[in-house]
């Protein structure tokens, strides 16, 4: 250790090292040989991996449901014909001990396919229109609820549909020379991306990738926060402060505590993301597995990018350095661990809200107030990153969202610092506003 610092010596001279490292170094082994470091990684690995496999429970649970499918076209022999010919071709295919059902219906022309849809009165709708030439042009308008293998059955429906209509053409008038039809698929509901929209798969892997990723990111900031804040509530009681404190500065101590205690999150996140990317790699097998050829799933690993993971770690790096030094320094102003657990769920509500904010966001709306959260440093980790996964943001935006984040940390530290440095030194009183504010404003 070095020699202590003190008062106006540790103004002028107060290097991190090595007193910072050895303070990770002794919070890292800590809380690594921990029982309870092992039990929650097995918890959160359990959560995250029921979490990547609820495409399939919900597909599960959706066994013997009913989708709607309007059809809407000018001729009504063409509609009829429409409602035949892919009533046929979906529920045919339903094998696997499946026992939901398809049930397309005729849409009145005057409807609005596009708004019936986002209102729910329809899971989908197809139209059908007739160009100059004869040619029968599909548009299947999807729901969130329709699968991708629908759209690829709907494309079958649609040529048999254009084979019996010029077979009956040819019955009568000897009709024009067989073309085959085209069939646009467009997500009617559901987010955009660039002004497009996405398609239902791509973007239901993306909401995957988002619940799992701010589920995470959610309880591991507000474990990893207890961590430090107990670890300094702990060493205040035993009176090992005292020790600590003569041979280190408060700037040393809470950087390192930081430091320590973060590289045992990025151990135990190690542990949670492996068997948590392993089944969001597996989903579709057991998808078809449990519900045969018809339930494949769009694999929410095909959502994943290099960039969206590296978002991700650099979110979680800054988030957890923010939310540590005010855990840190809230710990530092109580001397028992039933104090402690009066001041957990003030600062978890911080955390709350930003949470709350990011399953809003889910949704792939972005509202006035998501997109300003979304720049807020104690909600950018969470409402940023579910705006990466299932909509649209600017690079400037991503840049102003890191930007804010790393101020915040630059005066959050400062003023951590100066907090746990009177609330460690005062044993067996609670400082008082007065007392914070002071140390705050006038360092100790």
């Amino acid at each position: 250790m070095t020699t202590p610092l003190r008062s106006g010596d540790a103004r002028r001279s107060d290097p991190l090292l090595p007193n910072a490292w050895i303070v990770a170094k002794r919070e890292y082994l800590e809380r690594i040989r921990s029982r309870l470091f092992y039990a929650s990684t097995l918890l959160l690995a359990t959560l995250a991996v029921l979490v990547a496999f609820a495409p399939v429970f919900v597909r599960l649970v959706d066994r013997g449901t009913s989708t709607t499918i309007a059809v809407q076209s000018p001729e009504p022999a063409l509609v009829q014909r429409s409602i035949n010919v892919m009533s046929g071709v979906l529920n045919a295919t339903a094998g696997g001990g499946r026992t939901d059902t398809y049930d397309f219906v005729k849409a009145p022309p005057e409807i609005d396919l596009y708004a019936a849809i986002q209102e729910g009165t329809y899971d989908g709708a197809i139209l059908a229109v007739r160009d100059s030439e004869g040619r029968i042009d599909f548009t299947f308008l999807t729901g969130e609820g329709i699968a991708a293998d629908r759209t690829q059955l709907v494309g079958i429906g649609a040529l048999g549909v254009a084979i019996l209509d010029w077979t009956a053409a040819n019955d009568t008038s000897g009709g024009p020379e067989f073309q085959i039809p085209t069939v646009d698929v467009i997500a009617a509901a559901g987010p955009t991306a660039g002004g497009a929209p996405i398609g239902n798969a791509e973007f239901a892997s993306r909401r995957i990738i988002g619940i799992v990723f701010v589920v995470l990111i959610f309880i591991t900031l507000v474990i990893y926060g207890m961590w430090v804040a107990a670890g300094v509530v702990a060493e205040k009681a035993s009176r090992v402060m005292e020790l600590l404190i003569s041979a280190a500065s408060p700037r040393q101590l809470v950087i390192g505590k930081v430091v320590g205690i973060g590289l045992a999150g990025l151990t135990q996140y190690v542990g949670i993301l492996v068997p948590a990317f392993v089944a969001l790699a597996v989903e579709d097998r057991v998808a078809i597995a449990l519900l045969g050829p018809s339930g494949s799933i769009a694999p929410s690993l095909s959502a994943l990018t290099p960039a969206l993971l590296g978002a991700y770690g650099l979110f979680f790096v800054l988030g957890f350095v923010l939310y540590s030094l005010i855990y840190a320094a809230a710990g530092s102003l109580v001397s028992r661990q039933e104090d402690l657990q009066i001041l957990a769920l003030p600062l978890s509500l911080i955390a709350i809200v930003g949470y709350l904010e990011a399953v809003l966001a889910l949704s792939g709306g972005t509202s006035t107030i998501i997109r300003l959260s979304s720049y807020v440093p104690f909600w950018s980790p969470f409402v940023m990153l579910t705006r990466l996964t299932v909509a649209r943001v600017e690079p400037w935006e991503l840049v102003l969202a890191y930007g804010l984040l790393i101020v915040a940390i630059s005066i959050v530290v400062v003023i951590a610092v100066r907090v746990y440095a009177a609330g460690v030194l005062l044993y067996g009183q609670r400082p008082g506003l007065r007392a914070i504010v002071g140390a705050i404003v006038r360092p100790v």
